[in-house]
Formats: structure tokens, sequence, C-alpha cells
């Protein structure tokens, strides 16, 4: 069974708090975090999955699902909101990148550093 992201009653973010082996029941509790595609719902999987395997191409995309230019584009549009990876997100991104390179040119910060805020996660 898949692991269920959403609340079902109201629609918030599910927290996982206890994994069990399946062969020797040994179980680790806490409060652990999805992924961010652990949120997307069976029907937006199911598209990516058809995105992905017609490698990126929308064309390819309408061919296999049966739907138009404007409907490929609103699913891929809804499932990169969901995934956080919408255009405002990624230029925010891109930005704050550019501005750590810019501190690097500066002297402000020594490459060490600069890579270990480019790899921190937002």
């Amino acid at each position: 069974m898949p692991i269920v992201g959403r609340c079902p009653a109201c629609g918030g973010t599910l927290a996982v708090r206890r994994l069990q082996c399946a062969d020797c029941e040994t179980a680790v509790e806490g409060l652990f975090s999805l992924s961010r595609f652990d949120l997307l719902l069976p029907g937006q999987v199911s598209f990516l999955e058809t995105f992905l395997r017609a490698r990126g191409n929308i064309r390819e995309v309408e061919r296999l699902m049966g739907l138009s230019y404007p409907a490929v584009r609103a699913r891929l549009d809804q499932v990169l909101r969901v995934l956080k990876l919408d255009s405002d997100e990624v230029d925010a991104r891109s930005h704050g990148h550019l501005e750590v390179l810019d501190a690097v040119e500066r002297g402000d910060l020594t490459v060490d550093k600069a890579v270990e805020a480019l790899r921190r996660p937002d």
C-alpha cells in the first residue's frame, strides 16, 4: 500500500510516526517526514509517470492520455505546485543561489561555506 500523504478528513499533511520491519517486526518510532512526492494524489502520480515516460514531450503526453495541450499544462502546473517547483519557487531558489555565488566572488564567503549553503534544503 502506498504512503498516504494527505489527511482524508481535512487535507492536511500526514506525518509518519512508526516504521516497522515486515520480516522481524522491529519498529522504529519518531516523527519522520514524507518526501514531497508523497503529497501527490494518485492521479497526479499517474500523470507524472506518463510525463516522464514521454520524456517531457507534451505532445506525446497529449497522445498517451487523450488530453488537450491546455489540460496537460494544467496538470503539469498542478504537480509542480504540489512539489513546490513552480516558477516562483524556482526563481526564488535560483536568486538565492546567485546571492551565494556573488558573496564568493566578493570574498565575503569561502567556497566551502558556499557549497554548504547551496546544498542546504530550502
